[in-house]
């Protein structure tokens, strides 16, 4: 990449010597804006050709080529310069503008630059805008899209947590456990032993009645088959 002339682009960029701040005013301005070291001096101009041959400003109406004049000044503080191309004496298309502010020097932008400037931060602007905005979005498949702002985060810090309530209980665990055995007993009445005419009685102790009971012991439902007479219990299957 080749490298960029300072004369391409002087509008970044100020020029000044401390030694002539006290004694500049509308007679000196054209010689201090002259000096060799100032960028924005061309060499090339009727005002070095003057200089040189020694003659006054008004002979560079009867000249053609490029120019500096005193175009208004407000002493001490302000002078404007303007560079222009004469072509004839009464002629003139102008190229630049100079102000002098408290003896700096600045180039005045042209009307391009002006809006070239403030379109750039215009776009700038409005494209921070659009980023900033998407890192505030969110997307969850089971949720959407929503907003996630910073403060909101810093409202939820400031805030005291409060105590996390338990979860409401289910219409399972509401219900009693022997509601459930009623039901279960109801669907599955017990059988008793029906005992045959010309037979001799059955003795109690002889008899084994059965039938299937729920229990709930942590957290699982065992199946159970129950003995009314000895109590005793069979567990078939768990879980």
């Amino acid at each position: 990449m080749a490298a960029v002339d300072i004369r391409d682009n002087l509008l970044g960029i100020s020029w000044v010597d401390s030694s002539w701040i006290p004694i500049l005013n509308s007679g000196s301005v054209l010689d201090y804006f002259s000096e060799r070291s100032n960028p924005f001096y061309d060499r090339t101009c009727n005002n070095e050709v003057v200089k040189m041959q020694r003659l006054t400003l008004e002979h560079l109406n009867q000249m053609v080529g490029v120019e500096y004049i005193l175009l208004h000044a407000q002493e001490p503080i302000l002078f404007i310069i303007r560079k222009q191309q004469r072509q004839s004496p009464t002629q003139v298309i102008p190229l630049a503008d100079y102000y002098i502010i408290a003896g700096v020097i600045y180039q005045a932008p042209d009307l391009g630059s002006v809006i070239n400037s403030r379109v750039l931060t215009a776009v700038h602007g409005i494209q921070s805008a659009f980023d900033e905005a998407m890192s505030y979005c969110r997307y969850h498949p089971s949720k959407g899209y929503w907003w996630h702002f910073k403060d909101h985060e810093e409202q939820d810090k400031v805030k005291p947590k409060a105590k996390r309530k338990e979860e409401p209980s289910s219409i399972f665990q509401r219900q009693r456990v022997d509601a459930l055995l009623l039901d279960l007993r109801q669907k599955f009445p017990p059988k008793f032993v029906q005992q045959k005419s010309g037979e001799k009685p059955v003795p109690v102790s002889q008899i084994c009645l059965s039938y299937p009971v729920f229990r709930f012991i942590n957290g699982f439902f065992d199946i159970c088959l129950m003995k009314p007479l000895n109590l005793e219990l069979e567990i078939r299957s768990s879980k």
